[in-house]
């Protein structure tokens, strides 16, 4: 496998890990405190805010993985057996009378003096409804043991965990019908720029329709967060100083367009003037003028204004630092390696992530990576990266970010 690179020189700008391990840093300093209770159907997404420890042995005893028979092994020296009795799942049995076999189903319990289970396909029922056992067979076969998978004061799930249908099906298990979950981040969503304008109205000259909003806000709320819908901003510095101040119930304003040099990026210079600015200008591509700061207290971060651009960096900066806010550890998204099935023959000095998807083992891109072109994340199923002053023919190894890591 050849190697994929190693990060090349970025100038003034700032590399994508470094970028993230600031944000990351910042979404430590700022965690979530409060937590809430909740029924276990409405957990889902959310984060855990206490440890999951058992409280019983899974499984509570002894029991069987078959349906068969029950025997104690020192008892069979190849003869015939009487079955004494029969067990379902949800039955307490009878201990198992000595030189006899007991009808058993797969769950249920193992009744006392039996140390093997013998699956049904490897007995004979007789004439006289003795059973015949035609296989060798082992202590401990086919029983599964108690605490197999869960003892009395075993760590579970530690803080931090999302929950998901699996986490949620465990904590069942373990008799959960609450569980301590993180509050949800509040954040809110604004658009800047005259030329926006909502879905369903009718286009006036030079305008376009706003689709980040609508993008992040269901983004957002399927990463479990509370989400303010804060609407368009227009150009103009003193209405977003305005609007910008009214947001302060939140634990974060989430803005795309208004964050470069542009005379007419109002929300850069209203953080430049009332707040902070701790990122700008990442070496990343789509996505250059992402912007992190505060304003009045409350974190900002600016998300640059074409579509695809605030796809990626939503999904690979704001994203993460969204939940490590919430207190998930692993918050990177899962990336391998996959032979690229184009050729990039132009390095750049940007580490860029080109819209493809996997055909016959192999990364494909989209033919149009223009950053205002959010088809080209409809049509694919992943991120290609390709890292700073990198060229790529066919064959070539690349990171391959699969979509589904991070919707979610």
């Amino acid at each position: 496998m050849k190697p994929v690179g190693k990060p090349g020189k970025t100038g003034s700008l700032m590399a994508v890990e470094v970028a993230l391990a600031r944000l990351l840093e910042m979404a430590d300093a700022s965690k979530i405190r409060e937590h809430e209770r909740l029924p276990l159907a409405q957990v889902q997404g959310r984060v855990l805010a206490a440890d999951l420890v058992s409280t019983l042995d899974l499984p509570p005893w002894p029991n069987s993985a078959m349906d068969g028979y029950a025997l104690h092994l020192a008892d069979w020296t190849g003869q015939p057996l009487v079955v004494s009795q029969k067990i379902f799942a949800g039955q307490a049995p009878e201990p198992l009378k000595p030189g006899t076999c007991a009808r058993i189903f797969t769950g249920a319990p193992v009744p006392a003096g039996a140390d093997c289970v013998e699956m049904q396909e490897n007995a004979e029922v007789q004439a006289d409804e003795r059973v015949r056992f035609t296989e060798t067979m082992n202590p401990g076969q086919n029983i599964r043991p108690q605490g197999q998978e869960t003892t009395v004061g075993e760590l579970i799930l530690p803080v931090g965990t999302r929950l998901g249908a699996i986490e949620q099906g465990l904590a069942a298990s373990l008799g959960c019908a609450e569980l301590d979950v993180v509050r949800k981040v509040r954040v809110a969503v604004l658009s800047t720029g005259d030329e926006l304008i909502e879905p369903g109205l009718a286009l006036g000259p030079g305008q376009i329709y706003n689709s980040n909003r609508v993008l992040l806000c269901s983004w957002l709320q399927r990463l479990g967060c509370e989400v303010i819908d804060a609407g368009i901003l227009p150009d103009d510095l003193a209405t977003t100083r305005a609007r910008l101040g009214e947001l302060k119930d939140v634990d974060l304003i989430l803005s795309t367009g208004g964050v470069s040099v542009g005379e007419a990026d109002f929300l850069g210079i209203a953080l430049r003037e009332e707040g902070e600015l701790t990122l700008w200008k990442l070496a990343i591509k789509p996505g250059k003028p992402l912007t992190f700061g505060h304003f009045r207290g409350v974190p900002v971060i600016g998300l640059p204004g074409n579509p695809a651009s605030t796809l990626v960096t939503f999904a690979l900066l704001a994203r993460p630092y969204l939940l490590r806010r919430q207190g998930v550890k692993e918050v990177e998204p899962l990336k391998f390696q996959v032979p690229a099935g184009f050729v990039w023959p132009k390095a750049g000095n940007r580490r860029e992530y080109l819209r493809g998807r996997l055909e016959n083992g192999r990364a494909i891109i989209y033919g149009n990576q223009s950053s205002g072109v959010l088809r080209s994340a409809a049509w694919a199923d992943g991120l290609v990266e390709v890292l700073e002053d990198r060229t790529l023919i066919e064959g070539d190894w690349v990171s391959f970010i699969p979509l589904s890591e991070v919707l979610s």
